[in-house]
């Protein structure tokens, strides 16, 4: 009897890890059907998809609009018949937004026999970080337990296996699997997290866990995808691949999952390459841009940018323009012509003393008798920026700006300068990661100068300038502000770490005072915890006094 139970209890469920355009519903719906025939080729009899797979993830405030939900709607039935007309042995867990009986809801529906079967309402609204749900969604109550191949399967959504609660409830209503639709933003250390939870959960339940992640960019956040199975001891038995779209077999079978293709995990560093390469991708991609451009000043910064574009984009959509002036020293002129040259773009040098010689000039009668100071300084860098988005609008490549996460949080940048682009793509990336990642890039195929990663950060804006004559060493700057901005650690706590009081005062009274400039830079690619974006509400106008005693 327990073996004819055995063997009654089986089913092969296909994990679909889809890269899903925010709005494109047509879209997203044909790439759902699409994965459902190769689904359905490989004798599987359910499809996982990731959460909000229909729609798109976040799609923020299109979900004010009666009308979104009205066309999401009509996109999944569509989707149920033609799945039906396409695959009819398979059934179909789709994430997707509901209206329903006057809510609003994050909803997964069990597609099947051509219709909407069952839906799930999603329980656990997150409101952190860069999720704010709870804007959008009422949260639901029931579970939602469905049967495929004679297994019961318990339907969870993200945040609802973050706590325990939602994935009890589907064990009570009888589940032994448990189905996990996922919208999870990539950050560093975030894979680790998602094991230790999903642990948890199986502690608690005794359910094994099936999870299906969505991958992908958009706007600053990307989705690493990387999902997974848990058999019900927490052991990884299936692992897809990160930063990529993928399709994989899980065979349930007697109360687990059998073992399967368990992807390598990366680096840090090719992790963190991969998500900002992907970012790039798919922000120009989803967007429609033709290519990007990008001002090399022969520093890192500037090297990465490049690199990340070529890698994300191929050569011939990305070009590159120097634009040096009477301060930019020779070697920076040889290395970004040698590094233009590796990578294959196209590349071009326009000299900016012209345009400095008729501001000067403009300007010389309100500035008379004053000293040079900051604002030649940033003429320059104005300069720049003029030509860069000039280029832009003449060829529509947008601009990629090339500031990192460092001097974004002290002001180390040019209002309408530096910071005039239309995608930051490095703008979460502190300034010893950037080293760290050229470093890795390089060991992949040399294409960076090895002069660009040892020569003194400069920016090159007046005489035998450096980045750290303003700055301290950027090891010590990069700690201070991940201590205060990710950790929210207070400048005493920080002071009590062994850090100088002269420089933490020096950086928490930097970052404070530049919240203006970062409320007018480019939306950029976040990967840490907590980046310069959706997660950082700061008021530019505030009087408050860090504790420090």
């Amino acid at each position: 009897m327990l073996y004819s139970i055995a063997l009654m209890n089986h089913l092969k469920i296909a994990i679909a890890q889809l890269n899903c355009t925010v709005g494109d519903l047509a879209g997203n719906a044909l790439r759902l059907l699409a994965a459902a025939e190769r689904a359905a080729s490989l004798g599987a009899e359910l499809m996982l998809t990731p959460e909000l797979a229909l729609s798109g993830y976040p799609p923020e405030d299109l979900l004010l609009r009666p009308d979104f939900y009205r066309a999401c709607d009509r996109e999944l039935r569509s989707l149920a018949a033609a799945a039906f007309e396409r695959c009819p042995d398979l059934a179909l867990l789709v994430g997707h937004p509901e209206e329903h009986q006057g809510g609003r809801y994050n909803a997964a529906s069990l597609l099947r026999g051509g219709r909407v079967e069952t839906t799930y309402r999603k329980h656990r609204l997150p409101n952190y970080e860069v999720f704010d749900e709870e804007r959008y969604f009422d949260a639901g109550a029931e579970a939602c337990v469905i049967t495929v191949g004679g297994v019961r399967c318990g339907v969870n959504i993200c945040a609802d296996v973050w706590e325990p609660g939602a994935a009890d409830a589907a064990r009570d209503a009888g589940a032994e699997l448990l189905l996990a639709l996922n919208a999870s933003p990539y950050h560093q250390n975030k894979q680790a997290q998602r094991y230790q939870v999903l642990r948890s959960r199986i502690k608690d339940t005794g359910m094994p866990v099936i999870y299906a992640n969505l991958v992908g960019g958009q706007d600053e956040l990307v989705f690493d995808g990387a999902s997974f199975a848990l058999d019900g001891r927490g052991t990884l038995t299936h692992q897809l691949p990160a930063f990529e779209e993928a399709l994989e077999i899980v065979e349930y079978r007697a109360g687990g999952p059998l073992p399967g293709r368990i992807e390598p995990p990366l680096s840090p560093e090719a992790e963190a390459y991969a998500a900002l390469r992907l970012g790039v991708a798919d922000y120009l991609g989803k967007n429609g841009f033709p290519g990007a451009i990008i001002g090399l000043s022969g520093g890192v910064d500037s090297a990465l940018t490049l690199t990340i574009a070529v890698d994300a984009l191929g050569p011939e959509r990305v070009r590159a323009v120097m634009m040096p002036s009477p301060y930019t020293a020779q070697m920076s002129l040889d290395d970004s012509r040698a590094l233009a040259k590796n990578l294959g773009v196209r590349y071009q040098e326009i000299a900016i003393e012209p345009a400095m010689r008729t501001f000067a000039e403009l300007l010389a009668p309100e500035f008379a008798g004053l000293p040079a100071d900051a604002t030649e300084e940033n003429l320059q860098a104005r300069i720049r920026g003029m030509i860069l988005m000039a280029l832009s609008n003449k060829s529509g490549a947008i601009v990629l700006t090339t500031g990192n996460k460092s001097e974004m949080a002290v002001g180390y940048a040019t209002l309408y300068g530096d910071m005039a682009g239309g995608f930051a793509v490095i703008k979460d990336i502190y300034k010893t990661l950037v080293y760290r990642l050229c470093r890795y890039r390089n060991g992949l195929s040399p294409v960076i100068p090895e002069n660009i990663l040892t020569r003194a950060p400069s920016a090159e804006l007046k005489p035998d300038q450096r980045d750290q004559d303003t700055l301290p060493p950027y090891e010590v700057l990069d700690a201070i502000i991940e201590a205060y901005m990710e950790r929210d650690e207070s400048p005493r706590e920080i002071v009590g770490q062994g850090y100088a009081a002269a420089d933490v005062r020096r950086v928490v009274r930097m970052l404070s005072r530049s919240e203006y400039k970062r409320r007018q830079s480019p939306v950029g690619i976040r990967i840490t915890r907590r980046g310069f974006g959706k997660d950082w509400r700061y008021p530019i106008t505030s009087r408050y006094q860090d504790e420090w005693q």
